[in-house]
């Protein structure tokens, strides 16, 4: 254990307490669900990108800034978590922890401003269809995306900052396969003070709560208007499409929700199952919860396929006709 100062500057991940067999178990599933994810992800980003008409409706620009986001947290966690059930070597030094706890922090609330965005670009889609394609404009999306991705990493400045000066005496080992809030501060020197644990108490309460009573909102002025004004074949076809939005919402809020109603101090089981569900499960299974039965998808892939199969034949022609003037 080093220290400086009087204080720890490095920290081992306890992780995954199993055996060798279920260790291996465990990495073989986690590698293969990160490399399904990536390709979820990345495809939706190239989709969106190369189809004309996908990259002017802002539900898919909101998506494919989604899937970059997505990208961006399973990165940050899991091939360190991946490194760690393949080698019994589990340090991280102390900057090295307080980055990916600030980055963690910041990809958490921006995840959370930007189902807020869609949750709005829903409300305004089903309560003002008249005004939506005035308000909803591709800029207008751009801002949202930009003000989510800057206001998430502005959240967690203070509070990851004013943990970092807290003194860690020892031991230094984290509960867990990441760098988080709890486990961090379980390790300060007592008496551990206010100002870092109140400070990140008032921006979860800020972030967290704030986005989940915006979309409560949002999506509950969504579901009157449609009971109210819908036909119900359009009703149901409406509410086909919400649904798959909030259960992304409930993905994500859910485990949050059942670790802070938990009485008590939360169990290092209970938060590592919540951190696996936030950071490696929900990612690989928005994909396809967005684009499961989405006929806008699947018409962008068929495009997407024709035209490499023009891009193919077009070359092969080629290669034919400089074979045939030899």
């Amino acid at each position: 254990m080093q220290f400086t100062n009087g204080t720890v500057q490095e920290f081992i991940l306890l992780g995954f307490e199993v055996g060798q067999l279920q260790r291996l178990l465990l990495l073989n599933f986690f590698t293969l669900l990160y490399m399904l994810t990536m390709a979820e992800n990345i495809t939706i980003i190239i989709l969106v990108v190369l189809d004309t008409h996908l990259a002017r409706l802002p539900m898919y620009i909101f998506l494919s800034n989604f899937s970059w986001l997505e990208i961006c947290y399973v990165n940050t966690n899991i091939p360190r978590m991946l490194l760690d059930l393949a080698l019994s070597n589990k340090i991280i030094s102390f900057s090295s922890c307080f980055l990916q706890f600030y980055i963690f922090c910041s990809l958490g609330s921006t995840e959370c401003f930007f189902l807020s965005s869609m949750a709005f670009d829903r409300y305004l889609a089903i309560c003002h269809p008249l005004r939506y394609p005035q308000i909803m404009s591709p800029n207008f999306c751009y801002v949202l995306v930009t003000a989510s991705w800057v206001l998430g990493f502005l959240a967690y400045i203070v509070p990851v900052t004013l943990t970092s000066k807290v003194s860690f005496c020892g031991p230094n080992v984290i509960d867990h396969f990441l760098c988080d809030a709890g486990p961090i501060l379980a390790l300060a020197c007592p008496p551990i003070p206010n100002t870092p644990l109140n400070s990140l108490i008032f921006m979860d309460v800020v972030v967290i709560l704030g986005n989940i009573v915006f979309v409560v909102l949002s999506y509950g002025s969504v579901i009157v208007t449609l009971m109210k004004n819908s036909s119900k074949g359009n009703r149901v076809k409406s509410f086909s499409t919400i649904s798959f939005h909030l259960l992304v919402v409930t993905l994500f809020y859910g485990p949050l929700a059942g670790m802070y109603m938990k009485p008590g101090v939360a169990d290092s089981n209970i938060t590592k199952t919540v951190t696996l569900c936030c950071t490696a499960i929900t990612p690989f299974l928005n994909p396809m919860i967005y684009c499961l039965r989405n006929d806008q998808v699947n018409e962008a892939l068929l495009r997407l396929w024709r035209r490499k199969a023009v891009f193919l034949k077009s070359k092969m022609d080629s290669v034919k006709k400089r074979k045939g003037n030899m």
